[in-house]
């Protein structure tokens, strides 16, 4: 009975007024069918398929809302237009109470009544085929700046267009792009690799570079100028588009300002996190405080201890006194984020409180240990929604919502660290004494494919800790991860496909710094 376009229902009890809508509609390729009552209007929709219905809120018998409410029992998600001469306030609230699709005041022009149904029947469509046309001119645009040379402003604008049409690009997984798109960033990572590679020892060099120990002084100390109360929250390994997902719900409590900064290398919790709290880079703090890279390997727990300390010591040697002594708060589980939830409004009293969340980190890590979160999560945009699913019931955004209750107080959110999807090996030669991580090596003599790999000789060049005379690290590039010959098939097919970070890629090393502001 339907064609292409899809078949519409009329319910109006003076349908004889409309034929030249429904003549619209016909020529313009819809079928259109019409009743004059509500009775009828339930009868049709059991016995026929209907796309989209217009309804008279104003009949006699079973009037529009009774008519909508029946119908939307058996058929919730079909799409229904209310059309009246109604004006009422009341009567507008319940048909939307009633969860109608849209509400037309009569009398209603031809050209309303086409666009009601291009939107509903059509809508997808139109917008699927206006997305893949935008799409490809900005993928010939980015094809174009990988040929010259950038900087790096212009490498986090186009890592922020990358991820911003990887999320649009979910919502039409019909266009089939999503290839196209994987091949677009892994060409982009190829190329950001060679760029970090030949600037980065320089970079570390350079105070106009925004990295991971100016963060606090740039984004943080400008705020605590300010009466309220001011939280910062540190987010292990979040990614820019977690954050865009995240941020979702966050709109209607806080105005939003985004910025971004470069993360240093090795692009791990022990060198980046303590990097931001102590506003030293891993060489300074290994001069200032020996014992913390003593260890055999880079732990995240019994490395990053000191945060506290370190931020207090960075806001001392900026002379800034605060009002009252630093709160500082570490979540690593659930039960705990849960109890924070409980005391965060006490917290409003504090001048800075720090919080550092590790939810995200632990998302990361589960989804490689526990088959069953890689099934839910099996790619780049699964691993979204998966991210979005925790966090709407998260404490975190309890949190959030809990702050947002004081007009007068400021958040800044950033990460320490992104991740990448990790899919190729490469194979790594080191000895007992090589520490283990599977995106980064120190240790003497270490090895690794150069295409694959970034050698560093001498640490202190790039402001890594030294750990000893002969100690050297390599960086993997883009989404490989180290391998050790020996079992080199065992652990390539048992890590291959997990998020891991430590390396260097868009997804690792370009951060987002979030400022927020209650909107009471």
């Amino acid at each position: 009975m339907s064609d292409n376009k899809g078949h519409i229902l009329w319910v109006d009890d003076e349908v004889e007024f409309l034929r030249s809508h429904i003549l619209l509609l016909e020529q313009r390729g819809y079928t259109v069918s019409t009743v004059t009552n509500g009775e009828d209007a339930i009868d049709f929709v059991q016995g026929n398929s209907v796309d989209l219905m217009f309804l008279d809120e104003s009949m006699p018998g079973i009037g529009g809302l009774e008519t909508l409410t029946t119908i939307k029992e058996s058929q919730p998600d079909l799409p229904i237009v209310m059309v009246t001469k109604n004006e009422e306030e009341s009567v507008m609230e319940e048909a939307i109470g009633e969860k109608i699709s849209d509400y037309l005041t009569k009398p209603v022009n031809p050209s309303q009544i086409l666009l009601v149904a291009k939107k509903f029947l059509q809508g997808k469509r139109i917008v699927g085929d206006k997305t893949a046309q935008d799409y490809i001119r900005e993928f010939n645009e980015v094809s174009v700046k990988l040929l010259g040379p950038m900087d790096l402003d212009e490498w986090t604008e186009i890592y922020k267009k990358l991820v911003e049409w990887e999320i649009e690009l979910d919502q039409h997984p019909e266009l089939g792009l999503q290839q196209t798109m994987a091949a677009q960033r892994k060409e982009c990572n190829q190329e950001f690799c060679k760029y970090v590679e030949k600037n980065y020892r320089d970079w570390v060099q350079d105070e106009s570079i925004t990295l991971s120990p100016h963060v606090v002084d740039r984004f943080l100390v400008p705020h605590l100028d300010t009466k309220g109360p001011v939280f910062f929250f540190v987010i292990d390994c979040m990614r820019y588009d977690q954050w865009l997902v995240m941020e979702r719900h966050l709109r209607d409590l806080y105005t939003i300002e985004k910025d971004f900064y470069l993360g240093i290398l090795p692009s791990a919790t022990p060198y980046a996190r303590n990097a931001i709290f102590s506003g030293y880079f891993p060489s300074d703090i290994e001069r200032v405080f020996p014992d913390l890279w003593a260890s055999k390997d880079d732990d995240d727990y019994s490395m990053n201890k000191y945060e506290k300390e370190f931020l207090e010591k960075l806001l001392e040697r900026r002379r800034i006194k605060l009002r009252n002594d630093l709160k500082y708060i570490k979540i690593i589980d659930p039960e705990y984020g849960k109890q924070m939830v409980g005391n965060i409004s006490a917290f409003v009293k504090n001048h800075l409180t720090a919080i550092v969340v590790n939810f995200v980190d632990m998302l990361a890590h589960s989804r490689s240990d526990y088959p069953i979160l890689k099934e839910i999560a099996p790619d780049e945009s699964a691993y979204r929604s998966l991210t979005n699913t925790w966090f709407t019931h998260s404490s975190l955004l309890s949190m959030f919502r809990q702050i947002a209750r004081t007009p007068n107080a400021t958040v800044v959110v950033t990460t320490d660290h992104g991740s990448v999807r990790c899919l190729r090996g490469s194979k790594v030669l080191g000895d007992r004494e090589t520490s283990t991580n599977l995106r980064y090596k120190y240790g003497r003599n270490v090895k690794a494919e150069g295409k694959q790999a970034m050698y560093i000789k001498n640490p202190e060049e790039y402001k890594l800790p030294r750990r000893g005379m002969t100690v050297n690290y390599v960086i993997a590039k883009e989404d490989y991860y180290f391998v050790y010959p020996t079992d080199y098939n065992k652990y390539l097919t048992y890590y291959r496909d997990s998020f891991q970070h430590g390396g260097m890629s868009l997804e690792e090393l370009v951060l987002p710094v979030i400022t927020m502001k209650p909107r009471a």
